[in-house]
């Protein structure tokens, strides 16, 4: 079986996962309570007469608290464009994200993990090197300022998943994670190869950037042009130069 035959049924599955997430009729399930914007737990029901039904966090624009440092309103599309940047990695860290009208109003529809919440980087981390090592360099490509432990999840078919995108892709290095277990290590030659093919596919008139540019503004685009040039050109998973290298609380 050719690599392209082996990956059809995966991709048809993604595109319909987000023709649903993007087209279905949302259904509000209740309030997550534990986040710092609204969000919502939904159901997405594809168009009849399909049965799919999708659950999913929505988080709605109106919803989100004000920050001093981000532009008030786009940490929705920030998700969105998370999700944009793992996909082009082929890592597929990120769970499917859309953005789109909801009950209120237009926001981020992100796939939900059905996940154990008891676990989170620090419970996780032994024996999962290249997931967390593939986080790690994604994190310093989007400019992740919250990667938290508890922003890691474990489906049930053991896979890794990163979630909570929307303080990302600032301009300015603000960079706070907690992983900085591989700091001054050569980044693995096939981790490099893709984040030199992202490189590429991140050029100005490229489908991905024009895609981004609905979701950044064009000095973030800029700037994650500038960070992923670095990041190849060093081949090292870089130290923080940053006081606040690490997010409050960790988990």
């Amino acid at each position: 079986m050719s690599d392209n035959e082996s990956e059809q049924p995966l991709a048809l599955e993604l595109a319909t996962i987000l023709q649903v997430l993007r087209d279905g009729r949302i259904e509000l399930q209740g309030l997550l309570p534990w986040s710092s914007n609204y969000t919502f737990l939904v159901e997405v029901h594809a168009d009849e007469p399909s049965e799919l039904v999708l659950g999913a966090v929505y988080k709605p624009q109106r919803g989100e608290n004000p920050l001093w440092d981000f532009p008030q309103g786009t940490l929705y599309k920030r998700e969105a464009a998370a999700f944009m940047i793992s996909h082009a990695l082929g890592w597929h860290l990120v769970p499917p994200t859309v953005t789109r009208q909801g009950p209120h109003g237009v926001g981020s529809v992100q796939l939900l993990i059905h996940a154990d919440y008891e676990q989170h980087f620090f419970t996780l981390k032994e024996g999962r090197e290249r997931d967390f090592q593939r986080m790690a360099l994604f994190d310093i490509v989007i400019n992740n300022a919250d990667r938290k432990g508890g922003h890691v999840l474990v489906d049930d078919d053991q896979r890794i998943w990163a979630i909570d995108h929307g303080i990302c892709f600032h301009d300015e290095y603000k960079l706070r994670t907690v992983i900085w277990d591989w700091v001054g290590e050569d980044i693995p030659a096939e981790d490099l190869a893709d984040l030199k093919q992202l490189a590429q596919d991140l050029e100005p008139d490229s489908s991905l950037t024009q895609a981004l540019n609905a979701m950044l503004y064009p000095r973030e685009i800029k700037a994650m042009r500038q960070r992923l040039s670095r990041l190849i050109s060093n081949a090292k998973f870089p130290a923080s130069y940053g006081q606040r290298s690490i997010p409050w609380p960790p988990v």
